[in-house]
């Protein structure tokens, strides 16, 4: 039921000193609905957590869905969709075609519905979170870097709109955003704070993707990617990527100016501190 895209192209990367390490084995762990911090995180994996096997309702209807332009078909339990208010809407007759049960998404990308869908079955999407019980750190299955350094493809998708390459766990959050998913949008951010090797092409597209898909009210996933870039601000320098992005302009450099001015000032106030940078 599930697809996937993975996109190619290469540019300079670099890797984030504060990322998790790679893990030890697989032995070593376990998913994150599997081992929750407190009973409340455990009851919140364990509302999500279904079987495609299984199914609560054996009466719960097969809802087809359209995605995209070329109007790829995805097909869900109607009680699974229903526990995102979005769907729920969409189920309840307003937007369903009466025949056939049909939801219609012309503007969704089929990866990433299929990440949606697979999280509202298995509590997750691939590549899954997973903890390594040997150094207690959570870290991202399958992770690491190919032999060049650079992040894998399984955590990189296409963004068939413009043809840039955009972090999966970025346009996940983005469109937990649209279908009201609160706990999923926790767990991409979560994910998306241990990928590393992501190219900065990657990154500032990534950026400008969360600041057009999200509303300005929005704060945790854009302080991300601020914060990001200001961490590794000596690469960025040395990128021609950042330039050209930043002569196209947006509120997203913008909203950098005023981090790396609060930044500064921060640097300032500190007794400590014996410099700007």
């Amino acid at each position: 039921m599930f697809a996937r895209k993975t996109p190619y192209g290469r540019s300079e990367s670099f890797s984030d000193k504060q990322q998790a390490k790679k893990s030890m084995s697989r032995s070593m762990k376990r998913s994150f609905k599997e081992h929750s911090i407190s009973s409340r995180g455990i009851r919140r994996e364990k509302k999500h957590e279904r079987s495609s096997t299984e199914c609560d309702h054996p009466s719960s209807a097969i809802i087809t869905i359209s995605v995209g332009k070329e109007q790829r078909l995805f097909a869900a339990h109607e009680h699974v969709l229903r526990t995102s208010p979005f769907f729920a809407a969409r189920c309840r007759g307003q937007f369903l075609e009466p025949h056939n049960k049909l939801i219609s998404l012309p503007d969704e990308q089929p990866e990433i519905l299929s990440c949606i869908l697979e999280y509202l079955y298995k509590g997750d999407y691939y590549p899954r979170l997973a903890h390594n019980k040997r150094h207690d750190t959570w870290e991202i299955e399958d992770n690491g870097m190919d032999i060049d350094g650079e992040a894998k493809q399984a955590s990189l998708l296409v963004y068939d709109a413009d043809g840039s390459v955009i972090l999966k766990d970025t346009a996940v959050y983005c469109a937990a955003e649209r279908y009201n998913l609160p706990d999923l949008k926790r767990l991409a951010l979560r994910k998306q704070g241990l990928q590393s090797g992501i190219h900065c092409s990657t990154i500032l597209s990534s950026a400008r993707y969360a600041y057009a898909n999200t509303p300005d009210s929005e704060s945790k996933l854009r302080a991300h990617y601020l914060a990001l870039i200001i961490r590794s601000r000596s690469t960025f320098k040395r990128s021609g990527t950042m330039q050209m992005e930043m002569e196209k302009g947006g509120k997203l450099f913008f909203d950098l100016f005023v981090a790396m001015c609060n930044h500064m000032d921060d640097l300032n106030a500190s007794p400590t501190s014996k410099g700007w940078w």
